[in-house]
């Protein structure tokens, strides 16, 4: 092959709801190279290879919206990276995903695109546009791939991905009832919920099953002596280590015996029905493939019945019938197996309710037994079993006789499943008729399983398909509290840590259990967990995977949103604090509306029924309500609501200086404004608004007004967030404001305390524009009678001094006397500079980028919170 005309320069995913779509999404960034501005019809043959290879492009309907709309484009002339998108998605269809959505667009000119496709499958997904780039590099260096060869690869890796049938019916029944479902890996270990009521489950097993119990399931013998210890029937046998033993085993026992290895599963390694030397010999040989010990136990002959119990009773019960297939007196054993593995219904492993006969080492000897080869034609009607067992992984079949079952038989599989401690347990039951008692007619169990598989029960080849998936979501999640896991996310310019935390020390008051992410840590219960940034979606997800919690409150950050989405899947209570000009130029967002439309994100997640709480004053709040499906709330700290294009059920306001909630004709005056610490009597007109946002919340998830009154009342401790401490006779205030917007905030709060001088010790994050950085220089010199310019420690790609630099140059420009500006690089250096000049009456406020050095320093030269 020549030379890459596609390359891949990034793959990233986003497993769950993402600013493109809320559905998982990966985009796959690609440098189309020279072909930048030739359209595809201009490339000699590609159409018709493209074409040939993957024929149901000519129905795809493209954004025409109707089939066939691809092929105009294609006809008309469209670019490699939009025709890539398009084959990745015709790819997964024909892997069988019914997915839809994909976007093209140019994310660096000429020749850099990114693309976002909609996958199912995160393998698939993930392998779909390699090979795709690959392939189409072949059509592109005139080279025509094996792509059936391609597809075969895609199918198998695919399926091997996939969760198991089990899992995948719990994991769908959860869905139907909204819990979130999270994986684990690429396996089929699920979390199921959020928190406190979370829980794990992988196929049958769940969280409850302890290893000690999964692990006696596992040794039969051990089993059988646990199940005879409690009265209930099972089949005589023996432990043997060796070829000789076992033949003395089965004499003393009497023949015919059954053969099964100690620990095996599946039905691997059983042979039942044995009465000859020789066969003992050649199972106990089989049987060691599997374990150490083999045991042979009395043969009892009757149907096979799996019954699965799940927890307290019995769900569902099956007649398993082994793989086989029944003459015709034409075709071959072989060509009977693959007349009926034609069925559409069987797959290669779990991926269908059946699974594919395979002939292999065992049935060839049970076919040597019936003296038959796989060459033989068997006459009309001869049935010619393939398997001892009947296990569907092997390729057998079920019939459904749930209700035929005997409430003997019931009650003692319940009873066996308890004696070896597993919640979801799969009982063997070896009778000639379930429906009659096994305490009457010689009938035993003779396994009890973990993890039992529940394909059988909800694809029965025969009878009434059973949902036992609902039983075990029931058994999961037995309550309604326990479904319900209240979510609070936070996002917007400012003020979200502070709304955050606002909101989360209200609902403690509550006896809830709350987790909160922030920007200044992972809180659980009001302890810090993990220090720094976690208003990602990561934080998210490992918070809420926490057992100690019972309702979360998320601070939802834009660039998590932007690298990964959401980390977590709806919320009760969505907020959009306000929409700023600050990261402007990052990320692809140019404008407010771009900004909007990224924030949107957290209040379009959110519940049926849930809540959208908006800020009425600010001017994007029209285009976030048009962009929600949920209610609406809007808070106001000067009592001007203007209309937004929907109707709000809630408003929450400052008026006559009281925080008030109206609701339709109800009218509640919660408290003063001045009574809420944080405002410091009212003086902190943010912090009236964020607790405005905060009572929203609040009011929104049901929390009583008198609770919410409590919390506005009894939080204090806002560390970082407008923190003053007397020194000496002058005041420091550390706050984290890093854009025009804070810095504004922070200055008119300042005011408020008339300094005798306001001292400023300013720095901004390097990934802000120098617009951004030098607007607020300009302000900083109409503000600051002093000022230390100081310097972020994390650089964000610029160079040192470089956004001291751009301050420095824009406070100057306003004639600020040059005396009064120093460069001071740390952050530290800079604050302690400012403390050694301070004069009486002096406020100095630092706009810092780490919390904790300044507070020990604080502390360190005596310092006290300010009351």
């Amino acid at each position: 092959m020549g030379t890459d005309k596609i390359r891949i320069l990034d793959f990233i995913t986003y497993p769950g709801r993402n600013i493109y779509c809320h559905r998982p999404i990966m985009k796959l960034i690609v440098d189309i190279g020279e072909y930048w501005d030739i359209p595809t019809k201009d490339i000699e043959g590609f159409h018709d290879r493209l074409l040939k290879a993957f024929p149901g492009l000519r129905k795809n309907c493209c954004s025409l919206g109707y089939e066939g709309g691809f092929l105009k484009r294609l006809k008309e002339g469209t670019y490699l990276a939009h025709v890539l998108e398009h084959v990745i998605l015709e790819m997964q269809y024909m892997l069988g995903y019914k997915v839809k959505f994909g976007k093209t667009r140019v994310l660096e000119e000429p020749s850099v695109y990114y693309l976002v496709y909609e996958f199912q499958n995160e393998v698939c997904g993930l392998e779909c546009g390699k090979t795709a780039v690959f392939i189409l590099n072949c059509f592109l260096n005139g080279t025509e791939p094996d792509t059936q060869f391609f597809m075969d690869y895609l199918k198998k890796i695919s399926i091997d991905a996939e969760l198991g049938p089990s899992t995948t019916a719990i994991v769908q029944e959860a869905k139907r009832r909204n819990i979130p479902v999270t994986r684990i890996g690429h396996e089929s270990l699920v979390q199921l919920g959020y928190g406190k009521y979370s829980r794990i489950v992988e196929s049958t097993l769940t969280d409850a099953t302890s290893c000690i119990a999964a692990d006696i399931s596992c040794n039969k013998q051990l089993t059988k002596t646990i199940l005879a210890e409690n009265h209930i029937p099972v089949p005589y046998g023996k432990v043997v280590y060796s070829e000789i033993s076992a033949v003395i085993a089965a004499k003393q026992i009497g023949l015919p015996v059954v053969l099964k290895p100690c620990d095996g599963n599946q039905g691997k390694g059983v042979v039942l029905n044995l009465d000859r030397e020789e066969d003992i010999k050649n199972a106990f040989r089989e049987g060691c493939k599997y374990g150490s010990g083999v045991i042979v136990e009395k043969f009892v002959r009757g149907n096979d019945y799996r019954v699965l119990v799940v927890g307290n009773k019995v769900s569902a019960v099956a007649k398993r019938l082994p793989a086989m297939v029944v003459g015709d007196g034409k075709h071959t054993v072989r060509e009977l197996v693959d007349l009926v593995n034609l069925d559409e219904n069987r797959g290669e492993q779990h991926e269908k309710p059946l699974t594919k006969i395979k002939i292999d080492e065992i049935s060839i000897r049970i076919l040597e037994n019936e003296n038959l080869t796989v060459d033989s034609i068997p006459e009309q009607g001869r049935v010619v079993k393939l398997r001892a067992n009947g296990n569907l992984s092997t390729g057998g079949t079920a019939i459904d006789c749930t209700d035929q079952i005997h409430p003997e038989n019931a009650e003692l599989a319940v009873r066996a499943a308890k004696s070896i401690g597993i919640d979801i347990a799969g009982i063997d039951i070896v009778t000639e008729d379930i429906s009659k008692s096994i305490l009457d007619t010689g009938g035993v169990i003779v396994e009890v399983n973990s993890a039992p598989g529940i394909r059988m029960h909800i694809y029965p080849s025969q009878g009434t398909p059973r949902n036992v998936a609902a039983d075990i979501v029931d058994l999961l999640f037995p309550t309604d509290e326990s479904i319900r896991f209240p979510i609070v996310s936070v996002t917007g310019t400012n003020g979200k840590t502070t709304t955050a935390r606002l909101i989360a020390h209200t609902l403690s008051l509550c006896d809830r259990k709350v987790g909160l992410t922030s920007t200044s840590g992972t809180f659980v219960n009001g302890k810090c967990l993990f220090k720094g940034d976690h208003s990602g979606p990561r934080s998210a997800k490992t918070l809420l995977s926490n057992k100690d919690i019972d309702c979360a409150v998320l601070e939802t950050a834009r660039g998590g949103i932007i690298r990964e989405g959401l980390g977590y899947d709806l919320a009760d209570v969505g907020i959009v604090m306000n929409i700023g000009e600050d990261h402007l130029g990052m990320d692809g967002t140019e404008t407010l509306e771009d900004l909007a439309y990224v924030k949107s994100l957290v209040t379009e997640a959110v519940k049926e029924n849930g809540y959208a709480v908006l800020n009425a004053e600010d001017g994007m709040t029209p285009y976030l309500a048009e962009r929600t499906r949920a209610n609406i709330v809007l808070f106001s700290k000067n009592n001007r609501f203007e209309k937004i294009g929907k109707e709000e059920q809630i408003r929450v306001f400052a008026q006559d200086g009281w925080i008030r909630i109206q609701e339709k004709e109800t009218l509640i005056s919660l408290l003063p404004a001045a009574d809420v610490p944080i405002t410091c009597g009212g003086k902190i007109a943010c912090n009236i608004e964020n607790s405005l946002a905060a009572t929203a919340a609040l009011y929104a998830l049901g929390i009583p007004a008198d609770r919410i009154a409590q919390g506005l009342r009894s939080y204090k401790q806002n560390s970082g967030r407008f923190s003053l401490y007397d020194v000496n006779n002058f005041h420091v205030m550390l706050d984290y404001g890093h854009n025009l917007p804070g810095y504004q905030e922070v200055i008119r709060a300042c005011k408020h305390f008339q300094p005798k001088r306001l001292v400023g010790v300013i720095g901004m994050p390097g990934d802000r524009s120098d617009k951004a950085i030098r607007s607020v220089g300009a302000l900083c010199a109409e503000s600051f009678d002093r000022i230390y310019i100081k310097e972020d420690e994390d650089k964000r790609g610029r160079e040192p001094l470089e956004v001291a630099n751009l301050f420095k140059s824009a406070i100057l420009e306003k004639n600020y006397d040059e005396e009064k500006v120093t460069v001071i690089e740390n952050e530290l250096e800079a604050l302690k500079a400012a403390v050694e000049s301070a004069d009486a009456g002096d406020l100095i406020v630092i706009l810092y980028e780490k919390l904790e050095p300044l507070q020990e320093y604080l502390n360190a030269i005596g310092a006290k919170p300010a009351q």
